[in-house]
């Protein structure tokens, strides 16, 4: 068990420091707020650390007049539980969030959400021959291509950057489409 706060102040050498009302409550309520904060969160280990946030906040910060110490120690630790509740559950709501993103359940199992090496290669492949297939696009079906698909123009944005007719750019989207499609399918 570790040892008492008066034991850790007394070996510290804190004992000459008068403690103040707060904190000489808090002395005498330690032992009840560990065995409260421990009855409402389940762990011990748990409680410590609230029972510890209430010294170091008491300590550090300025605190005023309190007209009823124990209670304010007792509204103290609850505030903190309850953040640390509320941190708790953010964290484990963006794991969870990341896992979900991360994996896939089946059969009662995680699978990792990456391809396969073979869907990997696969891919790589096809992008390898799209970009061949939009090289050999003649410059101005190409830049057509490319500003509207590539760029997310619309066909209107795309005729005004390059000069042209919008029905041009459509003609120019289609056959660059039609060319793409047919050397993909190979």
């Amino acid at each position: 068990m570790p040892p008492s706060v008066p034991d850790a102040i007394e070996r510290a050498g804190l004992n000459d420091i008068p403690p103040s009302a707060l904190v000489r409550v808090y002395l005498e309520k330690r032992q009840d707020l560990a065995r409260y904060f421990s009855m409402r969160l389940g762990s011990e280990a748990a409680a410590e650390d609230v029972v510890q946030d209430i010294y170091v906040r008491i300590v550090t910060a300025e605190i005023g007049q309190v007209d009823n110490p124990a209670a304010y120690l007792y509204r103290l630790g609850s505030n903190l539980m309850l953040d640390r509740l509320k941190q708790q559950r953010r964290a484990e709501a963006r794991d969870d969030a990341w896992h979900s993103g991360q994996y896939r359940r089946s059969g009662g199992e995680d699978l990792a959400n990456t391809p396969s090496a073979e869907d990997a290669a696969a891919s790589r492949q096809r992008i390898l021959r799209l970009s061949a297939a939009i090289e050999e696009l003649p410059p101005q079906r190409r830049r057509a291509f490319e500003l509207h698909k590539l760029e997310g123009r619309s066909h209107a944005e795309t005729a005004a950057a390059m000069g042209i007719s919008r029905s041009a750019v459509e003609k120019h989207i289609s056959a660059a489409l039609k060319h793409l499609l047919s050397r993909l399918d190979r």
